[in-house]
């Protein structure tokens, strides 16, 4: 049994609460991730706008939508998708804390979409990729500083007739 000096004792307690403290962060982050996804499909744009910093960077798909921020992408998101029905997933995070509010990762994705059907439509996919992101402690609440995703493979899906409803399809 190992004996500590109070010294010691006081260097592994810091030592354990900086791990608990890392722990509890990274998991934040994984249910700030849950929220990004759970928004879009849910279509809560308000909410999916305000996960973000005021100075995200966003790319997708090698374009950028930071113009506006967070609020302004997930505008032009509602706008382009509209009621039709998403699945969003995330898995396996490479989370790695770079300092005590500054993080990074990079997720694999999937996406399936199918955009209001009509002349010059996006068509519909179900698409396989990552994210690379950053994220920052903004009083107190992590959110996105920066979000980059890329598509490895996108399967073509028709698109949803918007006369119909988006689950049932009748």
């Amino acid at each position: 049994m190992s004996v500590y000096t109070d010294q010691q004792l006081t260097a592994k307690i810091a030592e354990l609460e900086e791990k608990l403290q890392r722990f509890e962060d990274i998991e934040q982050i994984k249910q700030l991730k849950a929220r990004y996804f759970r928004f879009v499909d849910e279509k809560k744009w308000t909410e999916f706008g305000e996960l973000f910093t005021e100075d995200v960077k966003i790319f997708a798909q090698g374009q950028d939508f930071s113009a506006g921020g967070g609020k302004a992408y997930g505008k032009m998101i509602g706008d382009l998708v509209g009621k039709a029905p998403t699945v969003h997933h995330g898995h396996m995070p490479e989370i790695e804390m770079i300092d005590k509010d500054n993080a990074k990762a990079i997720w694999s994705m999937e996406d399936l979409l199918t955009f209001p059907d009509g002349k010059d439509a996006y068509p519909g996919h179900n698409g396989y990729g990552q994210y690379r992101e950053t994220y920052r402690r903004v009083d107190g609440v992590w959110k996105i500083s920066s979000t980059e995703l890329t598509r490895f493979r996108m399967d073509p899906l028709k698109n949803w007739d918007p006369s119909t409803d988006p689950v049932t399809g009748k």
